[in-house]
C-alpha cells in the first residue's frame, strides 16, 4: 500500500529547492515569448509577403520545426552548437535559444492568422494615402492583428510554460527539476511530483481563466 507523506513540505522546501527552478522557468517563458513572437511575426511577414525568395525559406523553417518534436530540437542544439562554435553554450542558454528558435514556427502561425483577419480595405486605405508595405503593416494592420491574436498568443505561451519541463533532458534547472531534487533529497519522490503537477496545474488553469476573461474584453470591445 502506497504512504503518502506530505509533513515534509513547507517554506524551507521552497526557498532551498523550488525558487530557483520556478524563476528560471519564468524567464525562459518570457524571453521564448518575446523572442519568439518578434522571430515569428517577422517570418509571417515573409510568408505574406507573396515573393517567392521570402516564402520559401519562411514556410520551410516553419513547417520543419512544427514537425519536429520538442525535446529533440532541445537535444540537438545542446549536443551541436557547442560542436560548431568550439565552446559549451551551458544549459540554460542553450534553452533559452531552443524555445525561441522552436515557439517562432508557432507564433509564426498565429500572427499569420492575425494579419489576414484585418480586413484587406484597410490595406488598400494605407496605400491610399501613401503608405509603402512596411508602414502600413507597422501602423495599421499589426497593431490590430496582435490585438485579434492576443488570447491566442497568451494560450500559447501557456502552453510554453508547461513545456519547459522539457530542459530536463540537458539537465537545466528548472521548476520540475526542482521539485525533482527536493524528492531526492527528502526521500519523497511520489509526493514531490505530485505536489508539482498541483503547481503546474494551479499556474496553468489561472493564466487560462485571465486569458478567457482577455478574450471576452477583446470581444466586446470589437
Amino acid at each position: 500500500m502506497l504512504n503518502l507523506d506530505f509533513s515534509f513540505i513547507d517554506w524551507s522546501l521552497v526557498t532551498g529547492f523550488i525558487a530557483k527552478g520556478f524563476v528560471f522557468s519564468i524567464q525562459l517563458t518570457l524571453v521564448a515569448m518575446a523572442g519568439g513572437i518578434a522571430l515569428g511575426t517577422a517570418l509571417a511577414l515573409m510568408r505574406l509577403s507573396g515573393k517567392k525568395w521570402l516564402v520559401i525559406p519562411a514556410a520551410a523553417y516553419v513547417n520543419t520545426l512544427r514537425s519536429i518534436p520538442l525535446v529533440m530540437v532541445i537535444l540537438w542544439f545542446f549536443l551541436l552548437i557547442p560542436l560548431l562554435i568550439g565552446r559549451p553554450m551551458g544549459a540554460e542558454l542553450s534553452a533559452m535559444i531552443t524555445f525561441t528558435v522552436f515557439e517562432a514556427a508557432y507564433y509564426s502561425e498565429i500572427m499569420r492568422a492575425g494579419i489576414q483577419s484585418v480586413a484587406r480595405g484597410q490595406v488598400y486605405a494605407g496605400y491610399a494615402v501613401g503608405m509603402n508595405y512596411a508602414q502600413t503593416m507597422q501602423l495599421i494592420v499589426l497593431p490590430q492583428a496582435f490585438r485579434n491574436m492576443l488570447p491566442v498568443l497568451l494560450t500559447q505561451t501557456i502552453i510554453l510554460f508547461q513545456d519547459t519541463s522539457l530542459v530536463y533532458a540537458i539537465g537545466a534547472y528548472d521548476l520540475l527539476k526542482g521539485f525533482e531534487v527536493a524528492g531526492k533529497n527528502y526521500n519523497r519522490p511520489v509526493e514531490t511530483y505530485l505536489v508539482a503537477a498541483v503547481v503546474y496545474f494551479v499556474i496553468c488553469f489561472s493564466l487560462s481563466m485571465l486569458v478567457r476573461r482577455l478574450q471576452q474584453k477583446i470581444q466586446i470591445i470589437r
